[in-house]
């Protein structure tokens, strides 16, 4: 995919993480679907944290500097750490868009050899920016999945005789 592309992509998961999940009540956003599962707020407070450390932030490490060192983030000491189940909603995907809408102008603006450029991460080896804007595309989608997937769980028990339509 060319950057302008991942950009698209980038931009409308954005907008489907804002549009959808924005629907819900605080309430709804804040169930665990199990012990230690995230709740769809703590699933947005990921999609921040991983986009300024892992997407937006090492991209503009790798641009400025040669071959950077690149730090590795425990995301799920960050998210206890963020206390995003008690947040309000809205001010999670205020947030999110605000630094979506700044990473999309990044990738957007990226020229061919850019994505060439690469970071020593400890645990990964190197990595190029274009590798890390593939990522970021599939990353959006697991993340969008695991929060959708919570709505899922909260509606099933509300369905009654109809879940005879679902697989589940």
């Amino acid at each position: 995919m060319t950057p302008r592309e991942i950009a698209s992509v980038l931009e409308s998961s954005g907008d489907a993480v804002v549009g959808l999940l924005g629907s819900l009540s605080d309430e709804i956003a804040s169930l665990r679907p199990a012990p230690g599962e995230w709740c769809v707020k703590e699933c947005v407070g990921h999609l921040i944290e991983a986009e300024r450390r892992g997407f937006n932030g090492r991209i503009r490490q790798m641009l400025e500097a040669d071959e950077p060192p690149l730090q590795p983030w425990d995301a799920a000491e960050v998210a206890a750490a963020r206390g995003d189940c008690e947040r309000g909603l809205g001010a999670l995907l205020d947030e999110f868009a605000e630094l979506r809408r700044d990473s999309v102008a990044l990738v957007v603006a990226l020229q061919p050899e850019q994505l060439e450029r690469g970071g020593m991460h400890p645990q990964v080896a190197r990595i190029t920016v274009g590798e890390i804007v593939h990522e970021w595309v599939h990353h959006d989608a697991n993340h969008l999945r695991q929060a959708l997937a919570n709505v899922q769980d909260y509606v099933w028990p509300l369905m009654g005789g109809t879940q005879r339509f679902s697989s589940g």
